[in-house]
């Protein structure tokens, strides 16, 4: 096992280039919030955007569009029921995240389906919350883009099929390298494995037990793996980011809110950035 450190942020995060443009720093679609969530979809967004994602997209229930435009500008928000420009977003994409406030309906199942057969192998897929409980219920085949899999102890439960109780480093693994994913699994040191290593995560802090602290990381992948080209050290380096800040905001605040975390991401990457 390998404990992530500081140095994770410093292999990966970088001053950029004084000529640059939003194009250099890649484009990431998220997709998820029915009617009823829409919260996840903002949260998951903001973190993305915030992480660096030169153009952030989010596909969302028609309900949800008029909130991101007014709360995220910078975001470009569209109707997932529209099939055609969703299929044309995918295409458009380097970077896919799912599930966050997607539900479980036969609509939700349809989208992650039309995603499924879509997606490229050199696109990365971020796969969340909803998502994954599909994948589980309806024993779906993952497509043979860069799979990143984040879900929480439950989630995985379903999807792997080892109770909680029985979740060791070893019966994962093996899991996993059937997957061919990886996997950031969510808990209180959070653990990201891969085919051949497991990483161990800083611990957690109970200031994070509030709704939407996994949107918010589902959506900070996103934005590293769009814009750093070590797509590994990229997941790596968000999930331990996410921690790191959510640990320093608790000395301080009883309860952190995921979108305190999201705020808090360039400051800490504009100060990574200055010490390489």
């Amino acid at each position: 096992m390998i404990n992530l450190s500081d140095n994770i942020l410093k292999d990966t995060i970088q001053k950029r280039k004084t000529i640059s443009h939003k194009g250099d720093f890649g484009k990431t679609l998220l997709i998820g919030s029915n009617a009823n969530f829409g919260g996840a979809i903002l949260m998951a967004a903001k973190a993305t955007l915030l992480s660096g994602s030169g153009l952030t997209y989010t596909a969302t229930d028609p309900n949800n569009v008029t909130a991101i435009h007014q709360y995220l500008p910078e975001v470009i928000a569209t109707n997932y029921k529209q099939t055609d420009q969703l299929i044309t977003l995918i295409h458009h994409v380097n970077v896919i995240v799912i599930g966050p406030g997607l539900g479980n309906s036969w609509f939700s199942l349809a989208l992650l389906k039309q995603i499924f057969n879509h997606v490229s192998e050199q696109q990365v897929l971020i796969i969340d919350a909803s998502a994954i409980d599909l994948i589980a219920k309806y024993d779906l085949n993952l497509p043979k883009a860069k799979t990143v899999l984040t879900p929480h102890q439950m989630e995985w439960q379903r999807l792997s099929g080892i109770k909680i109780v029985d979740q060791t480093p070893e019966a994962n693994l093996k899991i996993v390298q059937q997957l061919h994913s990886v996997v950031v699994l969510k808990k209180h040191q959070t653990q990201i494995y891969t085919n051949q290593e497991i990483y161990n995560n800083l611990p957690g802090t109970p200031a994070m037990a509030t709704g939407g602290s996994g949107d918010t990381l589902a959506g900070m992948i996103g934005g590293f793996t769009a814009q750093f080209n070590e797509k590994l050290n990229a997941i790596l380096a968000a999930t331990y980011l996410h921690t790191k800040i959510a640990n320093d905001l608790a000395q301080t605040h009883y309860v952190v809110r995921p979108t305190q975390i999201s705020e808090n991401i360039p400051l800490y990457m504009q100060t990574i950035a200055q010490d390489n």
